[in-house]
């Protein structure tokens, strides 16, 4: 398992980088963004940590060059939990993040959960059952993992969206007409118990994939906000 992980300051990157080799994983530690665009566009890894901020810039856009590759896992370091930097990071893709300082624990048991993740999404496709789920406007091909709306003029155009989004919105689909507290979806997506999520995650992931699938997300007629409960698809 190759881990790659970009951080400039050299006693958190040592440490980190020895921490993470002896539990097993090889990993490749950078400090700048130039040496990280440069090794990313050259290697596959795993799994991505990046510092948001560094000497010659910042870890978003070694984070867009990773997603460019395809939806590959990325958590974030960030010395602060300022919403602005944690929804940024959200947006482009990245699958958790992670607020200095922090104790290696838990970072260790983000990347098991990021890995555990990816590694399921990586194979639905062979799991879910064959046909078509369709919700309005909006086709959802569970075989091959793929969602498409179909337009006024009949046309069905591809909705790209990233493997959490997908698997959020086949757990709304999963539990038609009921209502899904946030708890419960936050089960579901990160199969953990939300110790290590903020909520505000979840908030981010559903205005994502509302953007992407309603036609006046404003105004959402699939994914709808019953207040005070959570959240229903009829």
């Amino acid at each position: 398992m190759k881990i790659f992980l970009l951080e400039d300051d050299d006693a958190i990157g040592m440490g980190l980088k020895y921490s993470l080799e002896k539990e097993g994983y090889e990993t490749v530690l950078s400090k700048t963004v130039k040496d990280a665009l440069s090794r990313v566009k050259k290697d596959d890894f795993d799994l991505y940590i990046l510092d948001i901020n560094l000497p010659d810039g910042n870890g978003y856009d070694v984070c867009k060059a990773v997603k460019d590759k395809g939806d590959l896992p990325v958590i974030f370091l960030t010395a602060s939990d300022a919403e602005v930097s944690v929804v940024m990071g959200l947006e482009m893709g990245a699958d958790d993040y992670i607020c200095k300082p922090f104790r290696v624990n838990e970072l260790m048991a983000r990347i098991k959960t990021v890995l555990r993740r990816s590694s399921r999404s990586s194979v639905a496709d062979t799991r879910d059952a064959e046909g078509v789920i369709e919700i309005r406007n909006i086709r959802i091909h569970t075989a091959g993992a793929r969602v498409t709306c179909v337009k006024e003029n009949g046309n069905e155009e591809q909705v790209e969206l990233t493997a959490l989004e997908y698997r959020l919105l086949l757990a709304f689909c999963s539990n038609r007409g009921v209502v899904m507290s946030r708890t419960k979806l936050l089960e579901d997506m990160w199969d953990v118990s939300g110790d290590f999520v903020n909520d505000n995650t979840l908030t981010v992931y559903i205005k994502r994939l509302r953007d992407k699938i309603e036609e006046d997300p404003a105004d959402p007629k699939i994914i709808k906000t019953v207040r005070g409960l959570g959240y229903i698809v009829e």
